[in-house]
Parts: structure tokens; C-alpha cells; sequence
């Protein structure tokens, strides 16, 4: 018979995952983990100012990682920087800023390797209905703008000449993004949440003829990852946040095997998917 904090464990782990995953395969199809970095990074400065305001932690840390967003933006339409300098600046800015605030409030008890990786087995009823409701939106939000974001990201021109505003597509999926950093920083931690984003994604490209079924198998093995992961650090008593991103890769590595590449070889071709 499982504990109640291991249930609940498992149930927002899914839930994460299941969001994660259709995200994912954009940051992969648009090769933006960096970006991901960057968010996640930002998201220790939005626990800090968290803290010192005594505000509540998901909602600030979701404004930081959207101020940061659209920091990017102008600075890519201003700054003569290429994309991944800003993208480095911020983001090492962002940690270091989190860091340092978070080192001169000694008056605040707080646990910074859950912060850095999570602490999923601690979750509440709360938290995990913060998880699927704030999930829900996501994907809602996800699926009205699918088909704009999907050209977006195959041809930004093609786009614009079909009016379909990739800019405004963009945005939003860069505060989706910062959303689903908010709510996966407690599961995962901010060091661990792009593993989260892109592994899954990567592994089902693998076996993905269309977009539409990458974000659905990318999801899937999202929430294997979580299964797996949390049940050996049930057996092997390893830090779970670590663990479910172990289980993630061992899916990548399998997926990398001749047997899975004859299959899908067999199965499918990639003629759906962005390079």
C-alpha cells in the first residue's frame, strides 16, 4: 500500500509532465533550451523576492519569469547582441540576482536544494490542483493558438505573409513557458525543469510521423519518466527530482537503440516535424 504523499507525488509528477511535453516540443522544434535555462533561472529570483514580499511563491515566480520574457523581446528588436549572448546574460543574471537576494534575508528559513531540485514528495492538495488547473489553461491557451505557433516555427515569413501574427504567438508562448516553470519549479526544481521540458520531447521524436502525435507521445513519456523516477527513489532512496530526469534519459537512450530505430524506420517517416 503506497503512502498519501507518495500518491500525491505521483499525481502532480503526471500532471507536470503532461503538461511539459506539448511545450517541449516547440523549445526542441525551435532549438530554444537555452531559453528554457533562462526562464528556469529566473525562476530562483521570483522565490526571492517571493520570500521578501510574502507574497505567494507560484504567482511571483511566474511575473518574474514573464518579465523576463519579454525583457528578451526588446532587447532582441534593441540590443546589437546576438540572441543566445542576451539569453546568457539574463539568465546567469537572473540566478546570481536570486542568489544574492536569497544570502541577505538570514531571517527566512528556506530549503535551496528543493529549490534547485525540487521536492515533488512534499506536494500538497493544493498543489496539485494549482498543477492541473493551471495545467488546463495551458493547454488550452496551447491549443487555440497550435496552428499559428506550428507555422510560426516553420517559417516565420510564410506566417506573417498569411497574417497569422507570429509575433503575438510568440509572446504567448514565451508566458505559457513561464507558466509551466512556476508550476513545475516544486516538482523538478529550477535547475531540473528544462531536462523535464526537452527530454520527453526528444525521446518521442523519435517515433513521431506529425506534430500533433509528438506533443501527445512526448507527454506520455513524460509521465513514464515520472512513474519510473519516483518508484526507484522509493527502492533506491535517490533525490526524486534527479531520479525522474534519470528515468527520462534512460527512455532517450532506449529510444536511441537499433531495435527502436528499425521500428521506427518501419513505422514512420519524420515529413511532419520541423528539423
Amino acid at each position: 500500500m503506497l503512502d498519501d504523499f507518495f500518491v500525491r507525488a505521483l499525481i502532480a509528477g503526471v500532471g507536470v509532465a503532461l503538461i511539459a511535453g506539448p511545450l517541449g516540443c516547440f523549445i526542441v522544434w525551435r532549438r530554444l533550451s537555452y531559453f528554457g535555462d533562462t526562464l528556469a533561472h529566473a525562476a530562483l529570483l521570483g522565490v526571492a523576492l517571493a520570500f521578501l514580499l510574502e507574497v505567494n511563491v507560484t504567482v511571483t515566480v511566474f511575473l518574474v519569469s514573464a518579465t523576463v520574457a519579454v525583457l528578451l523581446l526588446l532587447l532582441q528588436k534593441r540590443a546589437s547582441l546576438s540572441s543566445d549572448a542576451l539569453l546568457g546574460l539574463l539568465s546567469h543574471s537572473a540566478l546570481a540576482l536570486g542568489l544574492v537576494v536569497l544570502a541577505f534575508m538570514g531571517s527566512v528559513r528556506f530549503d535551496l536544494m528543493g529549490l534547485l531540485f525540487g521536492d515533488i514528495l512534499s506536494v500538497s492538495k493544493v498543489d496539485i490542483a494549482t498543477i492541473y488547473g493551471g495545467g488546463a489553461a495551458v493547454l488550452l491557451v496551447l491549443f487555440l493558438i497550435w496552428r499559428r505557433l506550428f507555422a510560426a516555427t516553420v517559417s516565420p515569413e510564410l506566417a506573417e505573409a498569411e497574417g497569422m501574427r507570429p509575433d503575438s504567438a510568440n509572446v504567448i508562448f514565451m508566458l505559457l513557458m513561464a507558466m509551466v516553470i512556476a508550476i513545475a519549479m516544486k516538482i523538478v526544481g529550477v535547475l531540473l525543469i528544462t531536462a523535464l521540458l526537452i527530454v520527453p520531447a526528444a525521446t518521442a521524436r523519435r517515433f513521431s510521423s506529425g506534430p500533433e502525435q509528438m506533443a501527445v507521445l512526448s507527454a506520455l513519456v513524460g509521465a513514464i519518466a515520472v512513474i519510473g523516477g519516483l518508484s526507484g527513489s522509493l527502492k533506491w532512496d535517490t533525490p526524486s527530482g534527479p531520479s525522474i530526469v534519470v528515468a527520462a534519459l534512460v527512455l532517450f537512450l532506449v529510444s536511441l537503440s537499433s531495435a527502436a530505430g528499425r521500428f521506427t524506420n518501419r513505422s514512420k517517416t519524420k515529413e511532419g516535424l520541423p528539423k
